[in-house]
């Protein structure tokens, strides 16, 4: 039985392996991004469609989520040089604030009005904030983009997160202080204890890890030195409970700028991290499901309406304060898609919140079937709209 579970396992690994080669073939023939079709990919074989994974497929998806969140993280990281910020810090800070605030403002207004409490409204408009810096990289992988846009968008991406969990903090902080004004402070310290703790953690590793970087050859000791050092920012921010995204991205920042040979760590992890993805994106398929779907349709309707106007509008705004105004048809459609971060905000709104958890949760989980699908596509032709890519 044991290895018959081994051979299904490796039979489905290397039949996931391959499919993604056809799904990259399939991408340059259609202009299709290889993100998008890997996820149509993972619904066809998952419970909404063939339904032919076994079972325990399931319980890879937390871990493999994990692994592929903390190697996207440490590159975004090491994306946000000095050279970088210098010429680009300033816009990345407007439009990354000025589009968080317009996505919280347009789906928290917006979700009032059509008649929805505070309770429900607050916490999916911090949830509306967060993008998929997984989907996004690819897009850009995959497209060679190179340029102004480009470094900007990866900018904003590498930074969205955290102004989303300091939303969800104070968010819950509210809803709770509503409700008890203990709970409240709690959980207003529980979300500082995250963001400073991912940051303390990012930096404390970083130095020594940028120190004894570039100190042994390129090559395989590179790579393992590079991906040891990661996966213990990643272990070590579960184990202290403080978020994943932040820790490996405040690593990666700081290697960037500190190391003496800094690109390396990040080619040895860029040279494994695609299996990982294709494993990522392709169980994030597998693993949506539409119960509960029916009670929340409307919610749902409304959170992907208000979300995808919310985007529009900061990003239109954003670019045209920021004298980027040749952005402004484009920055925000660039930042639709949104996975792994809003549904992991969605399952902590249901269990702080049981009363309207599972509602959030169901439209979180449906908005991400939509924006995961529809939105790395409209990165794409962003990215190929300002002519930054090598197909462009």
């Amino acid at each position: 039985m044991k290895s018959d579970s081994i051979s299904i396992a490796l039979i489905m690994l290397g039949s996931i392996f391959l499919a993604s080669l056809a799904a990259d073939l399939v991408g340059r023939r259609t202009q299709l991004p290889r993100v998008t079709l890997l996820l149509l990919l993972g619904v066809a074989v998952g419970p909404l469609g063939l339904d032919v994974l076994p079972a325990w497929s399931d319980s890879w998806f937390p871990f493999i989520t994990d692994l592929a969140l903390v190697m996207i993280a440490f590159l975004l990281g090491g994306e946000l040089t000095r050279p970088l910020l210098r010429m680009h810090g300033r816009t990345i800070l407007i439009i990354s604030v000025i589009v968080a605030a317009a996505t919280i403002g347009v789906v928290w207004a917006g979700l009032l009005m059509f008649g929805w409490p505070v309770v429900v409204a607050l916490p999916l408009a911090a949830i509306a904030t967060a993008t998929d810096p997984a989907a996004v990289s690819d897009v850009v992988r995959e497209t060679k983009a190179r340029g102004p846009f480009t470094k900007t968008l990866l900018g904003v991406v590498a930074v969205d997160d955290a102004w989303g969990i300091a939303a969800m903090s104070i968010a819950l902080a509210l809803v709770l202080g509503m409700q008890s004004p203990d709970a409240g402070f709690a959980a207003a310290s529980e979300g500082v204890l995250d963001l400073v703790g991912a940051l303390l953690l990012g930096c404390a590793l970083g130095v020594p890890f940028a120190l004894l970087t570039g100190r042994i050859r390129a090559g395989e000791p590179t790579q393992a030195e590079a991906l040891g050092g990661v996966l213990l920012c990643g272990g070590l921010a579960l184990y202290l409970d403080v978020s994943l995204l932040l820790a490996p991205m405040a690593m990666g920042v700081v290697v960037a700028n500190l190391a003496r040979h800094h690109r390396r760590p990040f080619r040895a992890i860029e040279g494994i991290e695609w299996p990982l993805m294709v494993l990522f994106f392709v169980l994030s398929g597998a693993s949506l499901r539409m119960t509960a779907l029916d009670e929340t349709l409307a919610l749902t309707l409304a959170y992907v309406l208000l979300r995808t106007l919310g985007r529009v509008a900061g990003g239109w705004v954003s670019a045209r304060i920021s004298d980027r105004s040749r952005w402004s048809g484009t920055l925000g459609l660039a930042l639709f898609p949104q996975a792994g971060v809003a549904i992991g905000m969605a399952l902590v709104v249901s269990e702080r919140l049981p009363d309207v958890g599972r509602s959030i949760l169901t439209a979180t989980v449906a908005g991400t079937i939509f924006f995961e699908l529809v939105g790395p596509v409209l990165t794409r032709w962003a990215l190929r709209r300002t002519g930054e890519t090598a197909e462009a």
